[in-house]
């Protein structure tokens, strides 16, 4: 993705997180009927439990041992962004690398979602601490700030991001 590519997403995230609303994608998985007669389903697996994590088509007992940090991260981060924010969180939790940018900003975004603005800024703050350049964290506090009503501390995260990715 280009740098005005990036802009681009992130003012209109500003734009969308401001009040103005927009129509998501259907999660629909109900029966598709393809040119025959028989019905075809497109049903998701069903979510793991608690303590553990999908591998595959099976769910495993979250284990580090097991499982790879990378798989771990790219597990939270799909479950942050379909909404299973404490899901996510308790995978994020077993990667060994706690002090890693993406899984900080993860942290924040689902502790963001669940209301927990305080928490999650915590977190985007320190992913910047160690990136500054992390512009992914600085549009989601900035979308917190936006939450917040600060509005002009979510401009300056906007023209943090322009100064990094540029404007055109």
């Amino acid at each position: 993705m280009n740098r005005s590519s990036i802009l681009a997403v992130t003012t209109a995230t500003f734009v969308f997180a401001s009040g103005m609303a927009f129509a998501a994608g259907s999660n629909d998985t109900s029966t598709e009927t393809t040119t025959t007669t028989q019905p075809t389903t497109t049903a998701k697996p069903k979510p793991c439990k608690k303590g553990f994590m999908r591998k595959g088509l099976e769910c495993k007992k979250i284990q580090k041992s097991e499982i790879s940090d990378d798989e771990l991260y790219l597990q939270g981060e799909e479950l942050a962004l379909a909404g299973d924010y404490d899901a996510a969180l308790e995978i994020l939790a077993v990667i060994e690398n706690q002090d890693d940018p993406k899984v900080l900003n993860y942290i924040g975004y689902s502790h963001r979602k669940s209301g927990r603005l305080e928490t999650a800024v915590a977190h985007y703050r320190k992913a910047l601490q160690i990136n500054p350049d992390f512009v992914l964290a600085r549009e989601y506090l900035g979308e917190g700030y936006v939450t917040a009503g600060r509005i002009d501390l979510a401009k300056i995260e906007l023209e943090e991001i322009a100064k990094r990715c540029g404007t055109t």
